[in-house]
């Protein structure tokens, strides 16, 4: 074993509790640091030039991904091959694929840029999962910006990020306490705000998202507050069959965020 990984084969080691603690939002925060999970993960955070202050992996992993190991080990402040028992311990996930590895919070979180072409805004949305989808369809379509209130479920919970499938890892995103200072922000720069409501006067297919636009959703039975609400400048609504009450939230944001690009590419796009 090269000397700088070091091995765990007791799940009472001090580094499992440590990891474990990574799987509440309260540990998250003490430690300052978020768990990832799964090669694909690691492999995003690799791509991205992320460094690790753990990395852990069994033998097994290690000899199906030697390639991985070294930029694993490269990129990580502490290596260490653990038993299976051990991640098994480490990780929050029934069947974990062979590594974890914790990332510190200053390189998850980055700033969204102030004068975003499409933007997103996330007000109190409970559902981890639904926040997973949202933020990789959010990088699929290019979304340059997520703002999220902070009683929204957590991008650095490890359902959250597995649900994004790593996208979470690639978008600026930030907490606010509050939103209207935001949108008076933007309001100010001329932005449009858009919000979905069942009897909206326009449908999203008449707006103009070639404009410089700010997509707002609300939680997933409340919808947006009052005071958000009444601080956009459109409010539409999603043509859909009389028999269905409502899109699932984000479904909602998909179909928001694909019209949004395809106006904004059929433009860029020459021919």
């Amino acid at each position: 074993m090269p000397s700088d990984i070091a091995p765990i084969t007791s799940t009472q080691n001090p580094l499992v509790k440590k990891l474990r603690q990574l799987h509440q939002t309260k540990g998250r925060k003490q430690q300052g640091q978020l768990l990832l999970e799964g090669t694909h993960l690691v492999e995003v955070a690799l791509a991205q030039g992320k460094r690790f202050n753990h990395g852990c992996f069994t033998a097994v992993w290690q000899e199906k991904n030697p390639a991985l190991v070294d930029r694993l080990v490269a990129q990580s402040a502490q290596s260490y091959l653990v038993s299976g028992e051990v991640l098994a311990k480490m990780a929050s996930t029934v069947n974990p694929d062979g590594v974890v590895a914790t990332l510190a919070m200053d390189q998850f979180w980055r700033s969204p840029p102030p004068n975003p072409q499409l933007g997103l805004v996330l007000e109190h949305l409970q559902d981890p999962g639904n926040l997973g989808t949202i933020l990789r369809t959010a990088a699929a379509t290019g979304v340059e910006g997520i703002w999220l209130t902070a009683d929204c479920a957590d991008p650095t919970s490890p359902k959250v990020l597995r649900s994004s499938a790593g996208s979470s890892l690639l978008l600026p995103q930030q907490q606010l306490e509050s939103l209207p200072p935001l949108l008076e922000k933007f309001q100010a720069q001329g932005l449009q705000l858009i919000a979905t409501v069942p009897q909206g006067s326009q449908t999203l297919w008449e707006i103009d998202f070639q404009r410089p636009t700010i997509v707002i959703f609300g939680s997933e039975g409340q919808g947006l507050s009052a005071p958000v609400l009444a601080m956009t400048t459109h409010q539409v609504a999603i043509p859909q069959a009389p028999a269905v009450e409502s899109l699932n939230v984000a479904i909602a944001v998909g179909v928001m965020l694909y019209e949004a690009r395809r106006q904004q590419w059929s433009v860029s796009t020459p021919g």
